[in-house]
């Protein structure tokens, strides 16, 4: 157990301090740094040179949680409310009725194309509707991409605020197919929907606020903000998750709302 827990461990340092060191080469050549990222993980696979074998889907599923979480929440944290009012109506509409239109359009050429359930032709859709934050976010930030400013805060916004919606439709999806459909389907997910969103936004409001309420009230050595603020919005992630809300639109929220505040 102790020496497969050392691999491991050993394995996986390696492969971060490969990851980091392909960034030089990405830098120079200019090829997208998540691109390199991904061909690092796809050699080390089971297909690749590495041979490494992986098929845990809970371990996937937990740590990409975790990781998406993290991300929404600092998305949101650099999100200026300036940005916010200049796409807030382009994004919303990008981030629930574009998820949605192209869900249904993903899902009707999967239905034709392969033949298959048109509840499993959604879910493919669903799963590739959504924008990639961290890509997105890269490219924006690191990448040196000049865009419009409107443009700009369009697509910050919206890859931060669709995750949400993709999960949604992923996970009822999923559920429907297991349960085997119902009659009732669209009334469901509305309810769904609602609950999700409903509590996602009020939880992270009162999250967002405890949160620059703590910060500023409690006195910590500043090396230690980052992990108390990093663990208090996996924390509001979790609570949410657990009471039937969105913990990804919680913590997206709640780094709105606390990368907007005065904060000591």
């Amino acid at each position: 157990m102790i020496e497969s827990m050392n691999l491991v461990i050993l394995i996986a340092s390696i492969l971060v301090v490969v990851a980091v060191f392909t960034s030089l080469v990405s830098f120079r050549v200019g090829a997208p740094l998540l691109l390199v990222f991904l061909f690092v993980g796809l050699a080390a696979g089971e297909d690749g040179i590495g041979g490494i074998m992986f098929d845990n889907a809970p371990l996937a599923y937990f740590i990409g949680s975790i990781a998406l979480a993290l991300i929404l929440f600092d998305s949101g944290f650099e999100t200026q409310l300036r940005t916010l009012k200049i796409a807030a109506g382009p994004s919303l509409v990008l981030a629930t009725f574009g998820v949605l239109i192209t869900t249904g359009v993903i899902g009707a050429v999967t239905w034709l194309v392969l033949d298959v359930p048109w509840l499993i032709a959604l879910l493919f859709g669903a799963i590739v509707s959504s924008t990639d934050a961290a890509a997105v976010f890269f490219l924006l930030r690191v990448g040196g991409i000049n865009l419009r400013d409107r443009t700009r805060s369009t697509l910050e916004v919206e890859s931060g605020s669709n995750d949400p919606m993709a999960v949604f439709l992923t996970i009822s999806l999923v559920e429907l197919i297991v349960l085997g459909g119902g009659e009732n389907i669209a009334f469901e997910l509305l309810q769904r929907f609602v609950l999700q969103i409903g509590l996602g936004a009020i939880f992270g409001l009162a999250g967002g606020y405890a949160l620059v309420w703590m910060i500023n009230r409690v006195k910590l050595e500043p090396g230690l903000v980052p992990i108390i603020t990093m663990a208090l919005a996996l924390s509001l992630f979790g609570a949410t998750s657990i009471l039937g809300g969105s913990g990804f639109l919680a913590v997206y929220v709640a780094g709105l709302y606390a990368g907007n505040s005065k904060m000591r």
